[in-house]
């Protein structure tokens, strides 16, 4: 294994750029771009329970599960160099829904082997006010 001593934490908008290819994906219905972005062991927490890799990339089967999407209020917690938390607000429009709905997402991404992964994601709902 080779080591990368200048290594460096990743910028806030070089990882929320990786965030907006999954959400992309999803608007795109591009299952094999959303599987190249999550990791094999990605699990994802949900108000309608766990998922893995296979969950999230299935989604897709049917069509696009988005239509549009906005993230804001981004902001990135470095644990690591290679470990970093972004968590952001997203609203975002459903195909065939007429208004939009809202959550706060946290997802880890880990560098492994020189490349990003989305590893852990956790949506939580926006109550309306």
């Amino acid at each position: 294994m080779e080591m990368t001593e200048h290594r460096t934490a990743p910028a806030l908008n070089e990882i929320l750029d990786l965030e907006k290819q999954v959400w992309m994906a999803l608007v795109d219905g591009n299952a094999s771009a959303d599987r190249a972005l999550l990791s094999a062991d990605f699990l994802g927490v949900y108000p309608t329970g766990f998922a893995n890799r296979d969950d999230h990339v299935g989604q897709f089967a049917d069509a696009p599960t988005m239509a549009a999407f906005d993230l804001s209020d981004a902001r990135l917690r470095v644990l690591t160099r290679d470990f970093v938390l972004l968590s952001y607000r997203a609203d975002y429009l459903r195909p065939d829904a007429t208004t939009r709905e809202a959550m706060l997402v946290s997802s880890l991404w880990e560098r492994r082997n020189d490349v990003w992964v989305n590893s852990f994601s956790q949506d939580t709902p926006v109550q309306k006010a």
